[in-house]
């Protein structure tokens, strides 16, 4: 189960990226290890989700599961 406090911040730095706006994500997170999932248009995305949350407190591990619907 996710912490509140971690997924408030997760959220909120995939929001403030300009490049995720409007992408809808799903998160797991397990004694640091965040898993993230979810449809982006492009690899770029992809990789943008996972660099705006592997700085945060808390994220020790990324699981990028993130489906690129169009190359």
């Amino acid at each position: 189960m996710i912490n509140t406090t971690l997924h408030h911040r997760l959220f909120n730095a995939l929001e403030e990226n300009v490049h995720l706006r409007g992408r809808q994500f799903f998160l797991e997170a397990e004694r640091g290890r965040i898993t993230l999932r979810g449809k982006v248009h492009t690899y770029y995305q992809k990789q943008m989700a996972q660099e705006a949350i592997r700085h945060l407190d808390g994220v020790d591990e990324i699981s990028n599961e993130l489906e690129v619907l169009q190359v």
